[in-house]
């Protein structure tokens, strides 16, 4: 199955205050980074943002499009991200702009469970992670029609069409589930730069034993 990836980074960040897609995570912004670890497994990657939106530089190989109706949640995005892909991709990785934390294998892993499925979503307790799921281009149609009537959120898709969804028991490559971690607040994002560059360090005193 060929993939490719999809990041929305559209929308309104109300509770983080400013712009996620252009907060600093190390020496990246969090959008350039979640889009170097999604390129990392899957390509090309798509960025989805919102009319008229500022973005930070990105790779010459990003595609980048915007949202053809503004306020629409998700499946807009899905929509602008599917269209956008070349048409050899079979299927896309969605993600949000807002998951620094992304282990390339949970991408890899859920690609893998995508295989007989239109979908394969995350399904903890009863909710479902829409933005860190596999979707076939197959179900562009279907994502038009929602649209259409207004049905915008992404459980309707999941009722429409084949759909796998995991548990958490299933995903090996990320058993702490970091890739689910969006940062919704400042407290958020705080604390995921303190447990990064405490990974770092860790990281570096090892080399240095070594």
């Amino acid at each position: 199955m060929t993939a490719g990836g999809i990041v929305l980074c559209g929308g309104e960040s109300t509770r983080m205050g400013t712009s996620k897609a252009l907060l600093p995570f190390g020496p990246e912004t969090m959008l350039q980074r979640v889009v170097r670890l999604l390129g990392h497994v899957v390509g090309p990657v798509v960025v989805v943002a919102a009319v008229n939106q500022e973005l930070p530089d990105l790779p010459a190989e990003v595609l980048v499009t915007r949202d053809e109706r503004q306020g629409r949640g998700p499946l807009e995005g899905f929509r602008s991200g599917l269209k956008a892909l070349p048409a050899h991709i079979e299927a896309a990785y969605v993600t949000s702009c807002d998951v620094p934390l992304l282990v390339p294998g949970f991408v890899t892993q859920m690609l893998d469970l995508a295989v007989g499925y239109e979908v394969a979503v995350m399904e903890i307790d009863g909710f479902t992670h829409p933005l860190s799921a596999v979707y076939r281009r197959s179900t562009l149609p279907c994502v038009e029609q929602l649209l259409a009537r207004d049905r915008l959120r992404p459980v309707f898709l999941f009722e429409a069409v084949r759909t796998r969804r995991v548990k958490p028991s299933e995903m090996t490559r990320d058993p702490e589930l970091r890739t689910l971690r969006n940062l919704n607040t400042r407290a958020d994002y705080e604390r995921a730069l303190a447990e990064e560059a405490a990974k770092l360090r860790s990281t570096t005193i090892s080399n240095r034993t070594i």
